[in-house]
């Protein structure tokens, strides 16, 4: 099993055996393992992307006097991946509102460290069409 030696060369092997049909020589656990993994992944994407479009939204409104052309874009950047994420993976937006209560904290502190602020509000401020919407720049 090359599973623990070498992943790489085990996706592969793994792959081939699929695409041949070879289920008895599949490695089922290790497999099983990994496919979690991948949508574990999605969803970690997800909150992550919500985190640093949070951050920046909250900077957005809390030090507007540094507002940049820099933080629009990461916002509109984070916007479109959130999109992308969401329409590639339509079973995420069930996971929406978990999403959003884990990654609220994480963008407070993120907007924290680039601003020395500390005066953001204890829940999200903004609702998740106000997030997505791309002409939404909180005031």
């Amino acid at each position: 099993m090359t599973y623990n030696r070498d992943f790489y060369a085990w996706t592969k092997e793994q792959a081939g055996l699929l695409k041949q049909h070879r289920a008895d020589e599949l490695d089922w656990e290790n497999l099983a393992e990994e496919i979690e993994s991948l949508g574990k992944r999605e969803r970690q994407e997800l909150r992550n992307r919500l985190a640093i479009l949070l951050g920046h939204l909250l900077k957005w409104q809390y030090q507007s006097a540094n507002r940049s052309t820099s933080w629009k874009a990461t916002i509109r950047e984070q916007r479109l991946q959130l999109i992308e994420l969401l329409q590639d993976n339509p079973s995420l937006k069930p996971h929406i509102p978990e999403a959003l209560n884990f990654s609220y904290p994480r963008g407070v502190n993120l907007a924290i460290q680039q601003t020395g602020l500390e005066t953001f509000p204890g829940q999200c401020p903004y609702s998740m069409e106000q997030i997505l919407d791309q002409q939404f720049f909180p005031e």
